[in-house]
C-alpha cells in the first residue's frame, strides 16, 4: 500500500450501503483494503436520525486511492455528471473491471465505457490506448475510433483499434 500524502479523497454518500458498497469495491480491485469504520454514537444518531452504533462511514483503499464512504441517508444520491474511471491496459482487465461493476447495476446507464454500478455510482472503464486513439494526429482516424465508440457499451480494444486502422 502507498505511503504517498494523498491531498484530495473521493467521498461518497450513500444512504445505508456505504458498507457494503466499500466491502464490494474492495472485492473488485487488487491491492484493496478497508482502513476504518466509524459508528453513530447516541448523540449523532439521534441528531441524524440513524441507528445507534450503524455505520457512519467507511474509510477504504482501491489500488492505492483513498475514499470515504457515508451512510447520510436518502437526502442525496449520485448522478452520471460524477465518475470513477477505471484506466486497464488491456481486454482482459476491461472484462474484469466491467463485469464486476456492471453486475447488478443499471443496464439502460451503459455506453461508451460508463456503467452504473448496483448502488448507483457510475464508472468509466477505459482502456488506456483509447485516450492515444482519440487524440492522434490523424483527425480521420480519431474520428473513425469516436463513431465506433458511440456503438459500444463495454468497450472493446480490438474493435476501436480496427476503426483505427
Amino acid at each position: 500500500m502507498s505511503s504517498r500524502f494523498q491531498r484530495i479523497t473521493p467521498f461518497l454518500w450513500f444512504n445505508e450501503e456505504a458498507e457494503e458498497a466499500a466491502n464490494y469495491y474492495v472485492s473488485v480491485f487488487d491491492n484493496s483494503r478497508i482502513l476504518s469504520v466509524t459508528r453513530y454514537d447516541a448523540a449523532t444518531a439521534q441528531a441524524t436520525h440513524r441507528a445507534p452504533d450503524s455505520v457512519m462511514t467507511v474509510a477504504f483503499e482501491l489500488d492505492g486511492q483513498h475514499f470515504t464512504a457515508l451512510n447520510g441517508g436518502p437526502i442525496f444520491a449520485f448522478t452520471p455528471a460524477v465518475s470513477l474511471v477505471v484506466n486497464c491496459r488491456t481486454q482482459e482487465e476491461v472484462d474484469h473491471y466491467w463485469n464486476a461493476l456492471s453486475k447488478d447495476g443499471d443496464p439502460a446507464a451503459q455506453q461508451c465505457g460508463w456503467l452504473k454500478d448496483r448502488f448507483g455510482l457510475s464508472w468509466q472503464v477505459v482502456p488506456v490506448q483509447l485516450i492515444e486513439l482519440l487524440t492522434a494526429k490523424d483527425s480521420a482516424k480519431a474520428q473513425r475510433v469516436m463513431q465506433k465508440v458511440m456503438t459500444m457499451k463495454k468497450l472493446d480494444l480490438g474493435v476501436v483499434e480496427d476503426a483505427a486502422a
